[in-house]
């Protein structure tokens, strides 16, 4: 059944004039390593004013046996429901440039008419750019220079960061297909993935969310700040310093996997981990692998078998 994507959401009556502005997006639910992405999300929220433009009709795309929203009950009723949101929130950069996020869970199903009610805001609007940023795990040591995977619509638009030398299938999402989507409807859009060393995957790795946000200003010409995030990830660097002095077992990890990075770059010659060479890279097949163990862990399940 088609639908009206205007159906599909509902719009403030006080919307100023956002042509030429970038929409980011954040969705929890899919692959996030180290939470960067969600970490530049709450950031953005937290270091500027910001208030919600439109709300998008998430009875339409949420599962909600499948990630039950919290409810509280207090001695003889229930007090309080926390209702998911899909919602797109007005907020300004340093210079008072406007720009636009839409943050929430994932859409479980309906991920076309997710898609088509996006592309309606975005030419409702006339956003010039939408962006999407996440973590992804890496075989590499934290104390070696991490880096950020670029995607677009147009290869303009990857800017200088070196691309991923393989083809590979991994398992989709929102996202990924809101960005494909909008490719084949002529409008631009990128994401930005953040490379975190695989044994801080599952922990809050702020140093991956700094480089996102760096990656996502010099794409977007945004002046975000950057303080509050870049002061999280000397105290995160610190501990986890000290947790791999106090553990021999973590350390001999580390060593192997800077061994390892300094062997691949002395052979490469090059001063990223994205190489055109392939020959030290992983391949399609184990990286596809990885994300699927990744998602599995995050669902408390195990990896599909491929």
């Amino acid at each position: 059944m088609a639908l009206d994507p205007e159906d599909l959401y509902e719009v403030d009556s006080d919307v100023p004039d956002l042509g030429g502005a970038v929409l980011l997006h954040y969705f929890d639910g899919f692959m996030d390593a180290g939470s960067a992405g969600k970490l530049v999300a709450e950031h953005l929220l937290n270091s500027s004013e910001h208030r919600v433009i439109a709300r998008l009709d998430v009875d339409r795309f949420l599962d909600y046996r499948s990630r039950r929203p919290t409810m509280t009950y207090s001695i003889d009723h229930w007090e309080d429901y926390d209702a998911p949101e899909l919602v797109v929130h007005l907020l300004h950069d340093v210079d008072g440039v406007p720009f636009l996020l839409l943050t929430g869970p994932e859409p479980d199903h309906g991920w076309e008419w997710f898609c088509t009610a996006v592309r309606s805001l975005v030419e409702r609007w006339g956003v010039r750019l939408t962006t999407g940023f996440h973590g992804i795990p890496m075989g590499a040591p934290h104390t070696r220079p991490l880096g950020v995977t670029a995607h677009a619509t147009r290869d303009e638009l990857v800017g200088d960061h070196r691309p991923l030398p393989n083809r590979m299938q991994v398992p989709g999402s929102a996202a990924a297909l809101l960005e494909f989507r909008f490719g084949e409807w002529g409008h631009d859009a990128s994401g930005f993935a953040a490379h975190v060393p695989s044994y801080l995957a599952d922990s809050t790795y702020p140093s991956a969310a700094l480089n996102l946000l760096g990656a996502i200003a010099e794409a977007t010409g945004l002046n975000l700040p950057d303080g509050d995030l870049r002061e999280a990830s000397q105290e995160a660097e610190a501990e986890i310093a000290r947790q791999v002095a106090g553990s021999e077992k973590v350390a001999d990890v580390v060593r192997a996997l800077e061994q390892q990075y300094d062997t691949f770059m002395e052979a490469s010659g090059k001063e990223s981990l994205l190489a055109e060479s392939v020959e030290h890279m992983p391949t399609a097949e184990e990286l596809g692998s990885q994300f699927e163990r990744f998602l599995a862990e995050q669902n408390g399940g195990d990896a599909p078998e491929r």
